[in-house]
């Protein structure tokens, strides 16, 4: 119900005593820029981590050492399948594509080949971490941050109130403080955060432990927004743990890895590997069982061989405040976007960062209860992976700085191999057309200039390219099969996934459907590298986490092209040669069915229907750990009040939700200081507004934010009549 115009004014003017506090006592922490052309500080820390394990010379050797030689013969046998009298300059291209893309392939093969070895012999833990037993007593302060922006507040404050109820269960709540640090520049969702934030302050009892703040000038995105936190507050604790808007972390989880980091003074970081659940269309149930069945043999083997040279993913992760207030200060590397500018893929570099000062950074994937979601659909993928492309793209000019780690450089390489590979793939596709055109159509010099007494013939051996084939694919899916391999030694694992036959039936639809999607997501990230190398910026959008349904003919608008490419490449490898033709029959039919590919893997009623039939199940959903089941009840609850729509309206229907918002505004503006020119014209237009209603209408979301941000602007929306 909305309270009265005049009686919200007369009982929500400014006091001198604020109605509460919103934020504990600033605790400053300097926070320098580094210079990536300077040498690190290593004030007294070894150069080697303690934590190091003894035998990491030995497992690089073999991963690396493998894969390079897997690659020398997968070269050798690829020579031997073209012309053996002399390459042509298309047999010399697609060998140099060749050798780079299969050194990718090889190396996660031996990746995985380490993961399955650390799986079954229960390893990926490390620092005297345990999965189970009696928690360890904490003696430091840690901090749970979570950056939000533009995020449905119910969404965000049920997972919050499930870890931190998960928390108090563990009798050492009282050692982490919850701060929701807001870059939301949507007024309607910044008031809707407030109020939820009210809300989870009275639910959980967390007056004193429990923060808000909304930053009115949210410069240099997520990594601003923690850096912000850290030189104000971050000398009031020892570790803070990043997360997401979608991050889930159980209580036990929490207080395990703040404990390591208490025993190890030398470590840094300590990343988790994020479980996805909570998928409901079949795309985000294909990425949620792959993550969970594959996920763990590929992040077991990058712990195994990068021991203390570990990366961050920039969420579900403890750091050491002191550590990343030292080392991780960003500065914006030269150059205009899409390569200059802040570093946007911040993550990797902060990790970089911190190794290079000194401080360990450790993986622990065999740690249970640490939870993400996936995107609904491949249209939401593409949006999230433009910003992460330009972000690994430009850490090419992150790559020369002074005293990073060779491993650390290596994180580098492989994320801007990640998107780079794409427009590889499609170059040695196109590659192999022209070499198979071009011996079509070429008239063949069987004696050349010189005399000779046997001809020249020259071939592409069949049988030779059969056997790269299939040896290329047995690679390429090896990962998969040792994942399934391993979850056979793991009875709980395996009885979460239906069992044997449904387990087994998963992974054929998620690799059959996947396949197909393959082709459609490589023309997508190669469009992705191709706009940002022509100076197209990604913005900064807001991740969609529920549906993943687009109407039909917008779903037609943005695949046809993929469709059309798929008809154009299989006309041409049929006029080339039928048999080229069947060969390429995996990647035309992905692209010539992107369009009903799409909305079906992107409907939920889809998703439903695999999920009746037993199949691309998780553990997480036939065993659902106690913070899920917490975060599931928060959601249906939903005990945030219910406001009237837009922010005007919900300020001057709540007195304590508007007292609240003038007690968090900024100081006033002083004179000499930047002028706000939406605030300026937001006022103008809400004095020469008729109504409430007029004045929502006329102001835009930068004018409505800038006016909420003031308390003049605040006075003047009271004024008017409803």
């Amino acid at each position: 119900m909305v309270v009265p115009v005049d009686t919200v004014t007369q009982q929500a003017s400014p006091s001198t005593t604020p109605f509460f506090e919103a934020l504990p006592p600033e605790a400053p922490l300097s926070m320098p820029v580094q210079d990536l052309h300077g040498a690190p500080d290593f004030e007294g820390r070894p150069r080697t981590p303690v934590t190091e394990p003894r035998s990491i010379v030995v497992r690089r050797l073999a991963v690396l050492g493998s894969a390079f030689a897997l690659t020398v013969f997968g070269a050798w046998r690829t020579h031997k399948v073209l012309d053996a009298n002399g390459l042509t300059t298309l047999g010399v291209i697609m060998m140099v594509l060749f050798v780079a893309l299969f050194m990718w392939i090889a190396l996660a093969f031996t990746s995985s080949l380490a993961g399955f070895f650390s799986l079954i012999t229960r390893g990926g833990l490390g620092l005297g971490i345990t999965r189970s037993g009696p928690l360890p007593q904490l003696n430091s302060r840690t901090a749970l941050l979570l950056p939000t922006y533009n995020e449905p507040p119910n969404r965000v404050m049920a997972g919050l109130k499930a870890i931190y109820t998960s928390l108090q269960e563990t009798g050492q709540g009282h050692a982490f403080d919850v701060f929701i640090l807001s870059d939301t520049t949507n007024a309607d969702v910044w008031v809707q955060e407030e109020a939820a934030f009210l809300a989870l302050r009275e639910q959980t009892g967390g007056h004193n432990t429990i923060f808000y703040r909304r930053r009115h000038n949210n410069i240099e995105r997520k990594a601003g927004n923690v850096g912000e936190w850290v030189r104000r507050f971050g000398g009031a604790y020892e570790q803070m743990v990043t997360l997401d808007a979608d991050s889930v972390m159980s209580g036990d989880t929490l207080v395990r890895m703040a404990a390591a980091m208490e025993r190890h003074p030398t470590v840094g970081l300590i990343q988790t590997l994020p479980v996805i659940v909570g998928g409901t269309t079949l795309f985000a149930r294909m990425q949620q069982f792959a993550g969970r069945v594959y996920g763990p043999i590929i992040a077991h083997g990058i712990a195994w061989w990068h021991g203390s040279e570990g990366n961050y993913w920039g969420h579900n992760a403890i750091i050491r405040t002191r550590a990343f207030a030292g080392q991780a200060g960003l500065p914006h590397v030269p150059g205009r976007p899409p390569f200059g500018g802040h570093i946007l893929s911040h993550d990797f570099v902060e990790a970089a960062l911190m190794r290079r000062g000194g401080w360990a950074i450790h993986m622990v994937p065999a740690l249970d209860g640490s939870y993400e979601e996936s995107p609904p659909s491949l249209t939401d993928v593409a949006i999230r992976d433009r910003r992460w492309c330009q972000g690994n793209l430009q850490h090419v000019k992150v790559l020369p700085s002074k005293g990073l780690h060779w491993v650390s450089r290596m994180h580098m390489i492989v994320g801007i191999g990640a998107y780079v590979t794409s427009p590889l793939w499609l170059i040695f596709l196109l590659t192999g057309i022209l070499i198979s055109l071009q011996a079509h159509f070429e008239r063949v010099e069987y004696f050349g200039d010189t005399k000779t007494l046997y001809p020249h013939w020259p071939h592409v051996d069949p049988v030779q390219a059969k056997y790269v084939f299939i040896g290329t694919m047995l690679i390429l899916l090896a990962p998969k099969m040792l994942a399934f391999l391993a979850l056979l030694f793991d009875r709980t694992t395996r009885k979460g996934c239906g069992g044997i036959v449904r387990a087994a039936g998963s992974v054929l639809v998620e690799t059959f459907i996947g396949g197909l999607i393959a082709p459609i997501a490589m023309l997508i990230q190669t469009s992705g590298v191709v706009s940002i190398l022509s100076g197209h910026d990604s913005g900064w959008n807001t991740q969609r986490r529920d549906d993943g349904g687009f109407p039909l003919m917008v779903v037609v608008r943005q695949y046809a092209k993929f469709t059309l490419f798929g008809l154009v490449l299989g006309c041409g490898a049929w006029v080339v040669s039928p048999s080229l033709f069947f060969w390429m029959t995996p990647v035309l039919l992905g692209l010539v069915f992107s369009i009903p590919l799409v909305a079906l893997t992107s409907s939920r009623a889809v998703g439903q229907s695999f999920l009746k039939a037993g199949l691309l199940l998780v553990p997480e959903e036939t065993q659902m750990p106690d913070v899920l089941r917490k975060t599931v009840r928060a959601l249906e609850s939903d005990e945030t009040p219910h406001l009237p729509h837009g922010a005007l309206r919900a300020l001057r229907a709540d007195r304590s939700l508007l007292q609240a918002h003038r007690d968090m505004l900024p100081p006033a503006r002083k004179a000499g200081e930047p002028i706000n020119a939406d605030r300026l014209v937001g006022l103008v237009k809400i004095a020469e507004a008729e109504n409430i209603a007029m004045a929502d209408k006329a102001l835009t979301p930068k004018e409505k934010a800038a006016i909420l941000g003031c308390a003049e602007g605040i006075d003047a929306i009271l004024r008017l009549p409803e």
